[in-house]
């Protein structure tokens, strides 16, 4: 079994590997050789890797139009995920989805969804279907504070409570529903109340340490998976991009954006890792990994071949 020095920093690896990847995407987009929306995870990465640390290979992950990070760490390469963001046949989804529409069955990662607490039902679905067939299999749900105020995830969640799915919703609260603050969206600011209306179990903390982030959705997870009972948590987040490529964030001041870095999960990780005794040069060298493979991946992406004629009738008919 790994130390917690060493799952530590294999935590530590994965929170990078999102960083870097967005950045590169960041980049790739203001070239022009990414089309579409953009949504980047950066300042987010403690709640993804957190969260899914606690999951078993069988358990199903279902999220947003903000889904790099989720399929990175459910085991999509960073070539199919860079490949996809360039609309290349060797995306992950074929070029087709595009950066919002992330989806990898064979990882469990059940999509990125484009209507805001659309997919919310979709995850609460899979977890039904876990229950039917007894498999033992937990669904995990990923959304935005922004969809905790949509009918569908108020349906979900009742359904949810009523016939005891095993299901794990996550409010990746990051404060902003696009450039609408929290306090002109929620009249009450803890999302996570809204499972005392159906009677459902909750938690609610803030992402900054990533081994918290697991433990705390451990039990949730174990809830799931031994009683069949859901559980939702605000995970307390931020990002520190706009909503999109498109949205300069100007309704934001630069002092806030200064004070939520200070909580960044990437930095108190790297603290905690040289309180374990982890060198710099230890550290470099993760560093100078991820470097290479989100070059490698960039690089794959751009020589790859865009989608052709063929797929038309496989995607459009069944």
């Amino acid at each position: 079994m790994q130390d917690e020095r060493d799952v530590l920093l294999g935590l530590y690896r994965q929170m990078v590997l999102i960083r870097r990847f967005e950045e590169a995407a960041a980049k790739a987009y203001s070239q022009g050789k990414i089309g579409g929306f953009l949504h980047l995870y950066i300042g987010q990465e403690g709640c993804a890797v957190g969260a899914l640390a606690a999951l078993e290979k069988r358990d199903y992950v279902v999220t947003t139009y903000r889904d790099h990070a989720q399929a990175l760490i459910r085991g999509t390469s960073a070539r199919a995920c860079m490949a996809e963001l360039f609309g290349k046949v060797t995306g992950c989804s074929k070029g087709l989805g595009g950066s919002m529409h992330f989806f990898d069955a064979d990882n469990h990662m059940l999509g990125g969804y484009g209507i805001v607490g659309g997919h919310v039902p979709i995850a609460a679905g899979a977890a039904f279907a876990s229950k039917y067939r007894g498999d033992g299999a937990v669904a995990v749900c990923f959304f935005g504070e922004g969809s905790a105020t949509i009918g569908a995830f108020s349906e979900a969640l009742g359904l949810a409570a009523l016939w005891k799915l095993p299901i794990v919703f996550i409010c990746e609260n990051n404060e902003y529903s696009m450039g609408t603050p929290l306090e002109r969206s929620l009249a009450v600011a803890d999302v996570s109340q809204k499972a005392v209306s159906v009677g459902m179990e909750r938690d609610r903390f803030r992402c900054t340490d990533v081994l918290e982030v697991r433990d705390r959705v451990a039990v949730a997870v174990k809830r799931a998976r031994e009683k069949n009972e859901p559980t939702l948590i605000e995970a307390l987040t931020y990002r520190y991009r706009g909503h999109s490529m498109s949205d300069p964030g100007k309704y934001r001041t630069q002092d806030e954006i200064d004070e939520r870095k200070k909580l960044d999960p990437i930095l108190h990780a790297e603290g905690a890792l040289r309180a374990k005794g982890v060198s710099d040069d230890e550290l470099a060298k993760v560093n100078a990994s991820v470097e290479a493979e989100v070059e490698d991946c960039v690089k794959f992406a751009d020589e790859s071949a865009e989608p052709d004629e063929s797929l038309i009738e496989a995607f459009n008919y069944a």
